[in-house]
């Protein structure tokens, strides 16, 4: 895959976000797709992808859209990085926060999809000990 393509495919991804068409979304995914969300939650297979994508697209959280603030990626891994502002808007207040995608494509296909956001509260895993 050359650049462009890869850098195609991950602005078609997230327009597809920005267009609430929730069956062009699951369309880049594989069938064993991950989804990684901003909580840690790991969703895998076109079903549990789906069905945690649902509510945003339902509405749940108001009109959501995500800006572009940066793009980067590399075709040799198969993987693109794009930094994005996430607006909300529900009951006339518009609200946002900012956050990342970790998009990793293999023969044209999202094989995996890791989210990290900034949170106004930071969660601390416990760590297993280095032997």
């Amino acid at each position: 895959m050359t650049h462009a393509e890869l850098e195609d495919l991950v602005v078609r991804f997230t327009d597809a976000f920005n267009r609430e068409d929730l069956d062009a979304v699951m369309a880049f995914f594989a069938d064993e797709g991950v989804y990684d969300e901003l909580d840690g939650t790991r969703r895998v297979g076109k079903p549990a992808v789906r069905a945690t994508l649902e509510p945003q697209f339902r509405g749940d959280f108001g009109r959501m859209r995500f800006v572009t603030e940066d793009l980067f990626v590399d075709p040799e891994s198969g993987k693109g990085l794009i930094r994005w502002l996430c607006t909300t808007e529900r009951n006339g207040v518009k609200r946002g926060w900012r956050g990342l995608d970790v998009l990793h494509f293999a023969n044209g296909v999202l094989v995996e999809k890791q989210t990290y956001a900034k949170a106004q509260r930071l969660k601390l895993e416990e760590l297993p000990r280095a032997s």
